[in-house]
């Protein structure tokens, strides 16, 4: 994996690493990734818990209680709920979205596989992902995992990245381009 200056991503990638070795001796990936996925799923729609992971004002043994009982309540076991717990008692919950992410792609490389984060206007249908992913594959040349997130104010269009490419067809992306264009003609 590429490295980054980012001292988060690197704490990311080392926890997603140790998790994923794990997990293969274990021959449970896709259990620790399901879980991992409710757990995002459970951050992303939570305040409350984006809170708890990100202030430094709970302690250890707050945020290790909090993560065992969100842990147990959600039925998150095994190698993830271990992991959710170590990960709040060495006080990285902060890093956690992106071990989830680092999770992810390392999974996806070693099924054969790349990831893309696509950012839509609106919900995908199956058989919309299902194009696309067919679409992207013939990119990339191997299979292609795909992260759907709805962002309603891209008003229209896609927003794909994969790897260290960006394939932005959104129309508030072209909005603002015409609307600069028109500045510059004023």
């Amino acid at each position: 994996m590429a490295q980054t200056s980012s001292p988060i991503s690197g704490v990311a990638e080392r926890y997603a690493g140790s998790l994923f070795e794990l997990a293969r001796q274990a021959n449970s990936i896709a259990k620790v990734e399901a879980d991992l996925n409710s757990f995002e799923a459970m951050l992303e729609g939570s305040a409350d818990l984006t809170r708890l992971i990100n202030s430094p004002v709970f302690s250890s043994e707050d945020q290790a209680k909090a993560i065992a009982a969100i842990a147990d309540k959600a039925k998150i076991t095994g190698l993830a709920g271990n992991f959710l717990r170590v990960v709040a008692q060495n006080r990285r919950l902060f890093a956690v979205p992106g071990m989830i992410k680092a999770f992810r792609q390392i999974a996806a490389e070693a099924r054969g596989e790349t990831t893309a984060d696509v950012t839509s206007a609106h919900e995908l249908t199956a058989a919309q992902q299902t194009e696309l992913k067919a679409a992207l594959k013939s990119v990339a040349g191997k299979d292609v995992a795909i992260i759907v997130t709805v962002d309603p104010s891209l008003l229209g269009g896609l927003v794909v990245k994969m790897g260290s490419r960006q394939i932005d067809t959104s129309l508030k992306t072209k909005l603002n381009s015409l609307k600069l264009a028109l500045k510059e003609v004023g």
